[in-house]
């Protein structure tokens, strides 16, 4: 699940985590909840109206503005509050901006870059920081990897003094700038493994000239399958900023994201999808969907699962391909075509079945009167479903 910059700003001064003082608006004018009053009640001469949405890049769009007035604060927010921002994180599409963060001016004296997230390599949480701040990593990580300083995190231990003074000493800080980079580092750490969060990103980082670090920007992302002991940060969701296939595939438990092809996707499992849809592209298709109907695949979750991808007007042909493990492929089968028949799907399917009761499996969908595809394996079922798109 991903929040925006000011709730993650919210739950980093829950951490002690230092942050700039901001305020949320969703109106321009002096009124409450407007950018105006905001900026009079922050005080000071400069401010920084930011966009909120669900992507990074927002300064190279246009949604991040420094003023120096607050004539300023009212233009700026008036552009950007509704505007469609497009950045590369959001596609051509864009994202529309609902809301703004009213932000005070910092005395910057130098950016710099800190993130953490997993590593499944090593099995643990790896810190990164580098002195490239206020630009894209991605491209610092392609043309000079070498100022990225990596360090592990046990798990069973969480982040040692050691590891913080590493990491300060990496980013060439010194005297209370180093001190004040120490404890923050050690609490932004506090905050990524409290929160069960995926990612902790804060680009750029910013050393002031009075020697203070402070996350000028916040970005966090949080593992949905630990959510239910995360109720705090649950109510952080933001609906507008999701897929609404994604929302209303969430409510059946089915994990859905959608792509930009034509071959509907219905897998159990995550690898088995991704291998799904690997092997579609092998094929000369292009998957439409990510969808995961979990170990439980019945008549319920398959037709749920149709009606999501049938929402799709771009899908074509629907793949369906479970592995029968803990799951019985017959009781699969019946379930696709008690599904197929009450919700009538008319677009081509074809069923790769395999594991668990397959050979009878495959008798009832044979023997079922509906247009199936029947596959023999992976890639006779990728094979079969880029063809009948050809017809």
């Amino acid at each position: 699940m991903k929040i925006h910059e000011y709730q993650a700003k919210e739950i980093f001064r829950k951490f002690n985590v230092a942050v700039p003082n901001g305020k949320v608006a969703k109106k321009v004018d002096d009124v409450k909840g407007g950018a105006v009053r905001a900026a009079k009640e922050l005080g000071g001469k400069v401010w920084v109206v930011k966009a909120q949405i669900h992507a990074g890049g927002r300064g190279k769009g246009g949604g991040v503005k420094v003023a120096k007035s607050i004539p300023q604060v009212r233009k700026y927010a008036d552009e950007i509050l509704g505007m469609n921002l497009v950045t590369h994180q959001t596609g051509p599409e864009g994202k529309v901006v609902n809301r703004l963060l009213i932000e005070e001016g910092i005395n910057i004296a130098q950016e710099l870059y800190v993130g953490i997230t997993l590593d499944r390599a090593q099995s643990k949480n790896v810190f990164m920081v580098s002195t490239e701040g206020g630009v894209e990593i991605e491209k610092v990580a392609e043309e000079t990897p070498e100022k990225i300083i990596k360090e592990a995190v046990d798990p069973a231990v969480g982040l040692q003094a050691y590891q913080a003074r590493k990491l300060a000493f990496g980013l060439g800080l010194s005297g209370n700038q180093f001190k004040n980079a120490v404890k923050f580092l050690i609490n932004l750490y506090k905050v990524y493994e409290a929160t069960d969060a995926s990612i902790a990103e804060i680009n750029p980082l910013v050393v002031t000239k009075e020697g203070d670090v402070i996350a000028l920007d916040a970005k966090m992302n949080f593992d949905d399958n630990a959510l239910y002991r995360n109720k705090d940060i649950l109510k952080y969701r933001d609906f507008d900023e999701e897929e609404p296939l994604e929302i209303e595939a969430s409510k059946y438990d089915l994990n859905y994201i959608k792509l930009d092809g034509n071959v509907g996707c219905m897998v159990n499992g995550a690898g088995l999808a991704m291998a799904t849809m690997d092997i579609i592209k092998l094929a000369g298709g292009e998957p439409a969907n990510f969808l995961d109907v979990g170990g439980g695949a019945n008549k319920e979750t398959v037709a749920n699962g149709f009606k999501i991808i049938l929402s799709d007007k771009n899908v074509k042909a629907i793949l369906i391909n479970i592995f029968g493990g803990i799951v019985r492929c017959d009781r699969v089968a019946q379930g696709v075509i008690d599904a197929v028949n009450e919700i009538h799907v008319e677009l081509p399917i074809v069923v790769r079945l395999e594991g668990t009761n397959a050979v009878e499996a495959g008798v009832l969908l044979k023997n079922s009167g509906l247009n199936f595809e029947v596959a023999e394996s992976l890639e006779d079922a990728a094979q079969k479903v880029t063809s009948v798109l050809k017809k």
